[in-house]
């Protein structure tokens, strides 16, 4: 029988069918998180569910399972046992042959249908009626029938896997190999379940599109008046849109100042329907409780994902605030380095969860191990330490953010906003690439903002906007004279 490093040099042959349709598999859990974005709202219910089955599979399979007793009972009770058997004398093989029946299984169920030859090979190697005649008479080689398992997996397994494939050649005790082999071939399981999500990926977010549209028709039929909401949600989006800003009390009256003549004045931009949308998403993050009765129908089912993303952006915004007045105490040396960076914002994640309902107590607990990381740090470095004046203006600063009115936090609040609306726009990655000041330090956790409600409102104009588009052409033509 050929070795491992044999078979591996096979892989690219013609002999090895299932390799190329694992390479695609590998592949597609490296781009599972760029694909994320734009799956469906049924997509992301079905990775829901195969994440679900995956953990099942892992800790509560059925007893009657031998995956689910040896991973129940790992490392401990099942593997122990088969060590005990198969160090007896004579060889106890009972548990090996149930174990090296779920390998074929599992084997085989990596198998395309075109895949007949590998199919063949493996039911001759692992035949269970004649290893069972092996096993009574006292001759069967567990270590010969290991390393035919673990060169299939060389042929079989995506390229991801390589790597832990190999690293099962160097074992030579049979009971540690086989629970290798087990552990690996899970794996590889996953790899086939997130190949197949993908592969449905298209068809079941037309499905979802098709589905979920039928569905509110159907409805819209029987309730004529359905679209009410919506119709007032996405006016209040137009009159935003077209509403010139408030001037500031401040500015001197304009009748007492000489202003631009109306035809020094250009013409506002017409309102196109994808700006109208963009404003209309916007406004839904910061939706008003007490509107809650007028939430838009054709959003009712997204209200929870809205609600997350919309205190996922408040967080944000107290993260973002509190690591701008600290970078104006602790100067760029400190905020230069990555690990301090990293571990402030993990301090400040840790204990911003209760704000809305705590905002003061939960600034005044921020500032102090804030500032107690600070003088850390500083004095880790090397670096001058903070004066006794500027201590107590951090933790005022800091203890500040708590009001609605600071203005550090209501910047920040708006450059956020500013970051969607590009995003919605532009795409998520343009937009990272020209952020404000104030929100490089949290890149990553834009990134994955922007991308969710970008997967959110994409799918929503997806399914509703025939209906968008009904609602908004009396509202965008031009009047008539």
């Amino acid at each position: 029988m050929p070795d491992v490093k044999e078979r591996a040099a096979r892989k690219g042959h013609s002999v090895a069918e299932g390799a190329s349709r694992e390479s695609h598999a590998g592949h597609t859990r490296e781009d599972a998180s760029s694909a994320q974005g734009h799956r469906s709202r049924l997509m992301d219910r079905v990775h829901e569910v195969s994440k679900v089955d995956r953990h099942s599979e892992e800790k509560t399979l059925s007893s009657s399972s031998l995956e689910g007793k040896a991973k129940e009972t790992m490392p401990s009770d099942f593997w122990d046992h088969l060590k005990e058997q198969l160090s007896s004398v004579p060889p106890d093989f009972s548990c090996a042959l149930e174990l090296l029946k779920e390998v074929k299984e599992i084997l085989l169920s990596l198998l395309l249908p075109r895949q007949s030859r590998l199919r063949s090979e493996i039911e001759e190697a692992l035949d269970m009626d004649f290893l069972h005649q092996q096993a009574d008479r006292g001759d069967l080689n567990v270590t010969y029938l290991s390393k035919y398992i673990l060169n299939m997996m060389v042929l079989l397994c995506a390229p991801v896997r390589d790597e832990a494939v190999q690293r099962l050649e160097s074992i030579t005790d049979p009971v540690r190999l086989l629970r290798g082999i087990f552990q690996v071939l899970g794996l590889m399981k996953m790899d086939m379940v997130n190949y197949t999500i993908q592969s449905l990926q298209p068809q079941l977010q037309e499905h979802s599109i098709q589905f979920e549209r039928a569905q509110f028709q159907e409805r819209l039929n029987k309730q004529p008046s359905l679209l009410n909401h919506t119709t007032k949600w996405l006016t209040q989006a137009v009159t935003d849109l077209t509403t010139p800003p408030a001037s500031c009390p401040d500015i001197p009256d304009s009748s007492s100042a000489p202003g631009p003549s109306p035809s020094d004045i250009a013409a506002p931009e017409p309102l196109s329907p994808a700006m109208v949308l963009s404003q209309g998403f916007l406004n839904l993050l910061i939706w008003n409780p007490e509107n809650e009765e007028e939430f838009p129908e054709t959003l009712l089912m997204d209200r929870t994902r809205l609600q997350e993303l919309e205190s996922q952006r408040k967080q944000l915004t107290i993260l973002a605030s509190v690591l701008l007045v600290a970078s104006s105490f602790s100067g760029s040396v400190l905020f230069g380095s990555p690990q301090f960076v990293d571990k402030l914002k993990r301090i400040t994640k840790s204990l911003v969860g209760e704000f809305n309902s705590r905002p003061e107590e939960t600034m005044c607990t921020v500032s102090e191990q804030v500032t107690q990381e600070i003088h850390q740090s500083l004095k880790s470095m090397g670096l001058a330490p903070l004066s006794s004046d500027n201590t107590p203006s951090l933790i005022a600063q800091l203890q500040n953010i708590a009001k609605k009115e600071n203005c550090v936090r209501n910047v920040i609040d708006q450059r956020i906003h500013l970051f969607l609306k590009c995003c919605l726009v532009l795409g998520v990655q343009r937009s990272l690439t020209d952020l404000p000041g104030g929100l490089t330090l949290i890149e990553a956790e834009l990134a994955e903002l922007g991308q969710k409600f970008v997967s959110l409102t994409h799918h929503n104009q997806q399914v509703f906007g025939p209906y968008y588009t009904e609602i908004l052409k009396p509202l965008l033509s031009p009047a008539r004279p």
